[in-house]
């Protein structure tokens, strides 16, 4: 476990550090999620009032429990008084955007930070005398978890809620691209100057978020870290349930990263099919030996051109990425000869800048559009290497 505590200089935060246990790197074993190391933080958590931020991945699986997070701790006489839920829920079922309302479970209140709001509110948090943040990330930027870790570190501190994570392997953790987030274009999808991947784990994005001031906040805040064992950012993982329902295998999860700039344009990336980020394609392709016709179905009640035949790349036998694979956007683009405009409102929020949607149009080259990322990229490694708990390989 790891607790933050000490006073930051020229800071409006307080991070307090103090190392309680050193990660054992072990090779030879699996990643063992910070959620499987009950003897570390069971614990704090007696006498408490706990809320807690989970959704359905949020299970042990190493360990001899394979139970979901709140049965467990209800089990072991905890008083679990709030559950907030993320974007798709609590069970994980709701469509990418879709409003969820509150709910409960086990008669314990799901609070939705999918619905009436995002953050966290002083009033939800009345009551609480602790946190838990147990979600599965997939390592990019507009993966909406990392937003709502940034809103519930932000709550914490404002309420004076001690915040525990339970730390995750981030399954894109072995590299780092794309174009770092200019600010203009700040949203849900994209809260912090970070690149499209980040590699970091969600407890490392927590460090950089309150060590770069980004909160906004003049408030102290007890993080604690639970981390992972047996793990590097090299470390290959295969998540043991989606995060989200268009994630459904460990191949739409490594594709997704650059797929997902894809979305906000005419291109269907699958969703209404089984090959969800794993395919792309278009009416309008010329047809070929691929096609497929995306229908309702479980995380996509209406998908892009439901009942459209589209042509296009069957991408379940590319390698795992170790950069953003431009060259599909640009494929795309060029192959399109749809009536409406390839690309959608929200690309800029996506691409997380204004000039990848103009550098496709020009026609730039993969290595010139690259090549102007590498400037901003090149001072987010750096102080990337700041916040890291586990080694690089």
């Amino acid at each position: 476990m790891v607790v933050y505590s000490s006073s930051m200089l020229k800071s409006s935060l307080l991070i307090w550090v103090l190392i309680l246990l050193i990660v054992p790197i072990l090779h030879a074993q699996n990643p063992a999620p910070g959620i499987e190391h009950t003897a570390r933080y069971f614990p704090l958590l007696s006498g408490k009032k706990i809320g807690l931020v989970v959704h359905q991945a949020s299970r042990f699986e190493n360990s001899s429990l394979k139970t979901h997070l709140v049965d467990s701790l209800l089990h072991s006489g905890m008083k679990i008084s709030k559950i907030f839920a993320p974007e798709h829920g609590f069970k994980g079922t709701a469509d990418a955007g879709e409003y969820i309302t509150d709910g409960s479970y086990q008669n314990i209140p799901v609070i939705s930070l999918y619905g009436k709001n995002k953050k966290p509110s002083l009033e939800q948090m009345q009551g609480l005398d602790f946190m838990i943040f147990d979600l599965q990330d997939v390592g990019a930027r507009f993966y909406t978890y990392l937003s709502t870790l940034h809103y519930v570190l932000q709550t914490c501190a404002e309420a004076q809620i001690p915040l525990l994570i339970l730390d995750r392997p981030n399954p894109n953790g072995h590299y780092v691209d794309g174009p770092v987030l200019n600010l203009d274009f700040q949203s849900f999808v994209g809260m912090h100057p970070i690149p499209i991947v980040h590699g970091l784990t969600l407890a490392e994005m927590a460090q950089m978020i309150l060590g770069e001031h980004w909160l906004g906040l003049d408030k102290s805040l007890e993080l604690i870290v639970v981390p992972i064992q047996n793990y590097t950012h090299q470390t290959p993982y295969t998540l043991p349930i989606p995060p989200s329902p268009n994630l459904p295998n460990p191949h739409a999860i490594a594709l997704y990263p650059s797929l997902c700039l894809l979305e906000p344009t005419a291109i269907s990336v699958g969703r209404g099919t089984s090959m969800q980020f794993q395919i792309y394609g278009h009416p309008s392709f010329s047809s070929g030996n691929f096609s497929f016709t995306p229908e309702p179905n479980l995380g996509a009640k209406n998908p892009k051109l439901k009942g459209q035949e589209c042509f296009g790349k069957d991408l379940r036998g590319a390698s795992r990425p170790t950069q953003i694979e431009l060259q599909w956007l640009i494929d795309a683009f060029r192959s399109y000869a749809g009536e409406a405009p390839f690309f959608h409102s929200g690309f800029e929020r996506i691409a997380g800048v204004g000039s990848l949607k103009k550098q496709i149009q020009e026609g730039l080259s993969e290595a010139a559009i690259r090549q102007s990322w590498e400037t901003e990229l090149s001072k987010f490694k750096k102080m990337r290497k700041n916040y890291l708990i586990y080694p690089e390989d």
